[in-house]
């Protein structure tokens, strides 16, 4: 048994947000923003280090998995829930993002959220979503993960909804609450399927379960469960990481502060659902049919998402979109089988998509509020910080060397490629509509670039006096775009035939792809990245072509934002239903409204309220009602208070008794014939 102190105490990294969200929840309105900040800033910057503290431990352990059980939770008959935390080398690297990606973030609303009303309240939901978050990545079983799951939904709908006297935010937040509901019935669903086969929700017993280990892929008498289960699984992570056809509520989030977008909608919870996937990887691995569903819609939803980002002009919309897309390339990369280049770009994408989401903060701030590129212009040379850190985040993203987005999304694309899932050609394909969406990207984010940061001014610079934000936001811009640029280098020694350190760490939890590893630190020897000289060659001859493709969409933003923007809008104009049906998202919000919210509202109102509730049960309860009142009006009738009627009453009642005793039969006989 371990004696490492962290280690033995993994309860205490999310405990310490958790306590940062009491503390200013409660006391937080009567103190001034300062304390309310030692405290956020506190607790999250101290879990951190902790975390830090147990990554140290785990490394010097030597462990490829620490498992412990602190205390049962639920017990009902064979079934146990036991808040159960484990850390393995996936653990590691998502408990590494939220906590240090999260404590940057923070420090950043310090600045951004200075003048806002509710501050302490930002920071409790702030530090709230932080404990969640990571319940949901340090749990052992799949019942602490749903914990964390509905927890991180919850506070997601406290944040996006923060400033709740504006409609369009209090509704944004419904929205996300109810499309994340949709998503996790089947996440529970899931669940108990899986609960059916193997009689346990505890990750390792399901995944070293003997059970499990001797079901042959594709040929298994239970090849429905594990299929099932993974599509419900899956269908909790369409919901979470927003992906087609559940997509839809990301982009309105947006209504949430900014920091809210960089913690929430870009570098944590919406990896979520990557996470769930790649920690069931074992039982994906059993379910070839659910892989291939999962790199399709993930393929189909980068690309989607990457099309409508072409023509947005609100600048958080913009990289809305793009997060939805790079989403989709990490489920691309789980679909083939390339777990760890699904993690490694889930890890790139949170320090340059974190980086790009704060940089349009600080640029709205230097704007007085302002969202809309075609009124910006001009940027570069009053906000050089912000441009800098922006255009490093752009780089990466686009997949420009050596920036991190480049290695993690090369290895992803030639997965994709060279992967069997499908058969070769639906590899082909699945990597055809990844560079292009490589190539979209590359578009849309640089003219983002252009149109916000240069070219003239379209805005009056009497009205609007741009400033530099102040260093508690610049600090955080600065760390994330050195992590942007350097994040990527743990798998550059390919390029040169050497090894992918980083897949090289994850080797123990997802072994190669479709034969997942269960054991000993020793096999972490067996891992070999060294390429031979036609796979070095293939290596670069793909990242060539992807480089280029990125090059080629630069280039086009470059003609059509600067050197002719009136081509533009004269190509907006000469393909006007196309770029009117991108403009409006390819009308699917409205057709939800229309096929599923519309007919959910009269069913609602005409059927289960007026016809149900109101008829149905009110009308029974209120005439139950309205017949007893009548017959007790009736009956006090007989009260008159006269002496003469009451006699007569009981006359007639002595007479109907007597007429019952002799007359009534019963059994052919006479009642009182019955009488002893």
């Amino acid at each position: 048994m371990p004696t490492d102190p962290m280690l033995e105490y993994l309860w205490i990294i999310p405990l310490l947000p958790l306590l940062g969200s009491a503390v200013n929840g409660l006391f937080g309105a009567k103190w001034p923003n300062k304390i309310v900040n030692g405290v956020a800033i506190g607790s999250t910057g101290l879990s951190f280090l902790c975390t830090l503290e147990a990554v140290r431990e785990f490394f010097e352990s030597g462990q490829v998995l620490f498992h412990k059980e602190f205390f049962t939770w639920i017990a009902a008959g064979n079934f146990r829930a036991g808040f159960d935390l484990q850390m393995d080398q996936l653990t590691v690297v998502m408990v590494l993002v939220v906590t240090g990606v999260g404590w940057l973030i923070h420090i950043y609303a310090t600045g951004y959220m200075a003048h806002e009303g509710g501050y302490y309240r930002f920071f409790s939901y702030l530090n709230l979503f932080m404990f969640f978050m990571l319940i949901l990545v340090l749990a052992a079983n799949y019942v602490l993960l749903f914990v964390g799951w509905e927890g991180v939904g919850l506070a997601s709908y406290l944040l996006i909804g923060f400033y709740f006297l504006k409609k369009s935010a209090s509704d944004a937040g419904k929205k996300a609450f109810i499309v994340n509901r949709i998503g996790d019935f089947g996440f529970m669903l899931g669940m108990f399927l899986l609960f059916r086969a193997f009689h346990t929700l505890d990750f390792q017993a399901i995944f070293t379960s003997s059970t499990l280990q001797g079901w042959p892929v594709e040929l298994s008498g239970h090849l429905g469960t594990l299929t099932f289960a993974g599509l419900l699984l899956f269908m909790g992570a369409c919901g979470k990481s927003a992906q087609l056809p559940l997509y839809v509520w990301l982009p309105d989030a947006m209504e949430g502060p900014t920091p809210v977008s960089a913690l929430i909608h870009a570098a944590t919870m919406v990896t979520a659902g990557v996470y769930v996937v790649a920690r069931s990887h074992v039982l994906f691995a059993h379910a070839p049919t659910a892989m291939l569903v999962v790199a399709i819609v993930g393929c189909a939803t980068a690309f989607f998402a990457a099309t409508i980002g072409l023509v947005q002009t609100d600048i958080k919309k913009v990289l809305a979109y793009s997060t939805v897309s790079q989403l989709g390339y990490m489920f691309l990369a789980c679909g083939v089988g390339a777990f760890s280049a699904g993690i490694f770009h889930l890890m790139t994408h949170a320090f340059f998509k974190a980086l790009l989401f704060l940089a349009a903060g600080s640029v709205i701030h230097a704007m007085g509020g302002e969202q809309d590129m075609n009124r910006m212009g001009g940027l570069s040379k009053k906000t050089r910080w912000t441009y800098v850190t922006m255009l490093t985040a752009t780089l990466a993203i686009a997949g420009i060397p050596p920036f991190a987005g480049f290695f993690s999304k090369d290895s992803i694309l030639l997965s994709a490629f060279e992967s069997e899932i499908g058969g070769h050609t639906t590899g082909y394909a699945l990597y055809g509509f990844g560079l292009l969406t490589a190539l979209l990207t590359s578009f849309y984010m640089f003219r983002l670039i252009f149109l916000t940061f240069q070219g003239k001014p379209r805005f009056d610079e009497h009205k609007v006096h741009v400033h530099e934000s102040p260093n508690s936001m610049l600090v955080p811009l600065i760390t994330l775009a050195v992590l942007s640029l350097i994040g990527g280098w743990l798998a550059s020694p390919t390029f040169w035939g050497g090894t992918d350190y980083f897949a090289r760490f994850l080797f123990p939890v997802f072994g190669t792809g479709h034969h997942p590893v269960i054991g000993a630190a020793s096999q972490i020897a067996t891992f070999s990245t060294t390429s031979t000289p036609e796979e070095q060659y293939t290596e670069w001859v793909f990242a060539t072509i992807a480089v280029c493709t990125v090059l080629i969409g630069i280039a086009v933003a470059y003609w059509l934002c600067l050197k002719r923007p009136e081509k533009a809008d004269g190509l907006a104009k000469s393909l006007k239903p196309a770029y009117t049906t991108l403009l409006n998202k390819y009308y699917l919000d409205e057709f939800y409204a229309a096929m599923i919210v519309k007919p959910l509202l009269w069913i609602s109102t005409n059927v289960l309220w007026k016809a149900a509730d109101v008829t149905g049960i009110d009308g029974a309860v209120n005439g139950i009602a309205a017949g007893t009142t009548a017959i007790g009006d009736g009956v006090r009738h007989t009260q008159s208070g006269n002496t003469r009627s009451y006699a007569v009453w009981v006359v007639i009642g002595a007479m109907v008794v007597i007429a019952v005793i002799f007359f009534w039969p019963s059994g052919g006989k006479p009642v009182l014939g019955m009488l002893p």
